[in-house]
């Protein structure tokens, strides 16, 4: 009798080691297949980003020839055909805009050091954090202007995004190319943990200099890791 309770405990421990072990695989293959569908879409963003630059880089390289051409027609035939130009250029790089999951893509931030590369989407809300990082400040910021960019990613610690930014030191590069297909790179210089409620360092003095900061969350959430890049050969 004694031995059968010890054999239904046995029974009901190893049940609950099988169902502990199963959700443990199903866990980590969901998270593996999450992240592979992010990364695929992401790629996917940054094609459609990237061939629209080109295009973009193709009209205005197109328009400037143009303009040498109209060196020889007189200036009011010229200022017309100036005017014109403009506004095709403007059209063009309207119509060459490119969103993901309703957000524009502002650019792609590229990590050598932790082997990321991901669209830059217009703004941080919990919808755009969930398939790319984004402009936390200042709004309606664009990439690669003079001044302090803020760039906010999720730490999942699993690769994805900025989970890797910890691993980062003084003198990794960071790459950003923007809506003009400028392709800018960064230096890292500062590097440290801070508070939630933490924000002067987006509102910090570049002395003029074209600067990025990354944001991201501790591995537990307690904090934030702070990145700080300048443009090379800047500082």
């Amino acid at each position: 009798m004694l031995g059968g309770k010890y054999s239904n405990v046995l029974t009901m421990i190893l049940v609950i080691l099988i169902v502990a072990i199963l959700g443990i695989l199903g866990y980590f293959a969901y998270d593996m297949l999450h992240a592979k569908n992010v990364n695929s879409n992401a790629l996917t963003a940054i094609d459609e980003f990237e061939n629209a630059t080109k295009e973009i880089k193709k009209d205005t390289s197109s328009m400037n020839t143009d303009d040498e051409s109209q060196n020889l027609v007189d200036r009011d035939l010229l200022g017309e055909l100036g005017s014109y130009s403009t506004e095709q250029e403007t059209t063009a790089q309207e119509a060459e805009k490119v969103y993901m999951e309703g957000y524009e893509v502002k650019g792609v931030i590229e990590i050598p050091k932790t082997g990321i590369k991901y669209p830059v989407l217009e703004s941080v809300t919990k919808k755009s954090l969930e398939v790319a990082v984004g402009i936390a400040y200042p709004q309606n910021a664009n990439l690669n202007e003079v001044g302090n960019v803020c760039i906010y990613g999720h730490n999942y610690r699993n690769g994805l995004f900025f989970s890797d930014n910890k691993k980062l030191t003084k003198g990794d590069e960071i790459y950003i190319t923007d809506e003009k297909g400028e392709r800018v790179i960064y230096v890292v210089y500062n590097i440290y943990e801070t508070t939630p409620t933490d924000a002067e360092y987006m509102t910090r003095d570049v002395a003029g200099r074209r600067e990025i900061s990354l944001q991201t969350c501790t591995d537990d959430s307690s904090g934030r890791i702070i990145v700080w890049a300048a443009e090379k050969g800047s500082m």
